[in-house]
């Protein structure tokens, strides 16, 4: 079983001869441990999701380590905006930051371990625990949430940049590697051969010679692509028949190589179909017809409109805050909603989640909704500044929410830089959700344990 917290001596805060960055440093960290202490609700919530963990052995042994401190590890993790495995070392190298874990001196927890942790915390706990954090902060006064301020970006998932024959590629790497090891338990799954060297070649022949101008490479590029797709649809239906006879023969280890291809299999089919459609068939193919990664297949092309970086591959996210750069609400999509639909479902939130409505709610252009729509939620709110037209920043009153409203883009920048927001490192969408969340609530905490020590 796995304990919730347990009694620990006080932090030793002494700071005398520490450099200056040293001192903010700490005292960065004394600021959020006052806080988690003063918002009991928080370890209360993660607690219930970490008990599935350790339930206790026959002789009912305890976890080796409480929930407190697993909670506090994720912090440090989303803080220092180290990998779990550098989190690790960090936190066994500091007697400084094992004193914020309350370890009591134990053994510090493997990296692995604390991966389990985190996918063991459910995104709907991360936005529960900042919900409590907030409401806690706006009651006590630390934050003002009648006037708030929202804008969306992009997250990117892990994955290399998609064309059709690099995720061919993925698609025959991988399964030809499976199908090895399924043949190695039992010759009879799979008496193929594969030829990964001459399928390489094709993929390498298209990557190299796509954008050349000269009519023959372009005709060779044509004829690798037709058989690169050839060659992966055959393929497709190996994976197929293995995983019909491994479910027909039996075997744990047979159905555990058949549990990671089987799994795939819907997104090998898109990537063959949409491969021989677009450069085949000479389609062109939807991008919500598209998947984007063999390893990641819930992400979607964003287009946001910057110069530097047209299109990115993740996923939307919303961001709402007060003057105090404190995040009270955020939502995450698994497809992209259009801005100009937002506004109303941010002050429905707000409204659910404070009990009133605010009364300023600032956005850039692109969350003006139609007209009807504006009408009405102008009515709701009492200063819209959102503007509709390039025009309306000559109010003086639009004009001066609008610069409020710059402020998050800095947020935007931190939240990416500073808590490992800029890419999610994580599989799943689910995981890519929470990792969303311990960023935020990472960043909340930083912002009220510098009130909470100022």
């Amino acid at each position: 079983m796995r304990r919730k917290r347990e009694a620990v001596l006080s932090f030793e805060w002494s700071n005398e001869s520490l450099p200056k960055a040293a001192r903010e440093w700490r005292d960065r960290y004394k600021g959020i441990s006052q806080v988690l202490d003063a918002t009991p609700g928080v370890l209360d919530r993660v607690h219930r999701d970490l008990t599935a963990l350790s339930q206790g052995g026959r002789g009912g042994r305890s976890a080796d380590f409480t929930s407190e401190t697993i909670l506090r590890a994720l912090v440090v993790h989303a803080i220092e905006g180290l990998s779990l495995r550098e989190t690790v070392v960090r936190i066994a190298e500091s007697a400084f930051l094992q004193d914020f874990l309350r370890t009591r001196k134990k053994a510090v927890m493997d990296h692995t371990f604390l991966d389990k942790c985190f996918k063991a915390v459910r995104p709907r706990t991360w936005e529960a625990i900042n919900e409590r954090l907030v409401c806690q902060a706006v009651a006590l006064g630390t934050a003002d949430a009648s006037v708030i301020r929202t804008d969306t970006t992009a997250v990117e998932t892990n994955i290399h940049w998609p064309t059709d024959s690099s995720l061919l590629w993925d698609l025959w790497r991988v399964a030809s590697r499976e199908l090895r090891r399924g043949r190695t338990i039992d010759p009879s799954s799979c008496p193929h051969r594969f030829h990964d060297r001459k399928i390489k070649k094709l993929h390498l022949v298209v990557t190299r010679y796509a954008s050349s101008r000269c009519g023959k490479r372009q005709r060779r590029v044509r004829a690798s692509y037709r058989a690169l797709i050839e060659r992966c649809e055959w393929m497709v239906g190996i994976v197929e028949q293995f995983c019909t006879h491994a479910a027909v023969r039996g075997g744990l280890e047979l159905a555990a190589v058949a549990a990671e291809l089987e799994p795939m299999l819907p997104v090998m089919r898109t990537i063959t179909a949409t491969a021989r459609r677009a450069q085949i068939d000479g389609e062109r193919v939807p991008a919500s017809e598209r998947v984007f990664s063999l390893f990641e297949p819930h992400t979607e092309l964003i287009q946001r409109g910057r110069r530097d970086r047209p299109v990115e591959f993740g996923h939307t996210v919303l961001l709402c805050q007060t003057p105090e750069k404190l995040i009270t609400d955020y939502a995450v999509y698994a497809r992209r909603q259009p801005d100009s639909r937002l506004a109303a479902s941010v002050v429905d939130r707000h409204e659910t989640r404070f009990g009133q409505t605010p009364e300023v709610l600032a956005a850039d252009k692109g969350f003006s909704p139609a007209a009807e729509p504006r009408e009405t939620l102008a009515r709701r709110v009492e200063t819209l500044a959102i503007p509709r037209r390039m025009r309306d920043f000559a109010d003086g009153v639009m004009s001066h929410w609008q610069a409020f409203r710059a402020g998050i883009e800095g947020t935007i920048s931190g939240l990416k830089r500073a808590f490992r927001l800029s890419r999610c490192f994580y599989r799943g969408f689910s995981s890519f959700a929470a990792a969303v969340g311990l960023g935020v609530f990472s960043h909340n905490l930083v912002v009220l344990g510098k009130a909470a020590i100022a």
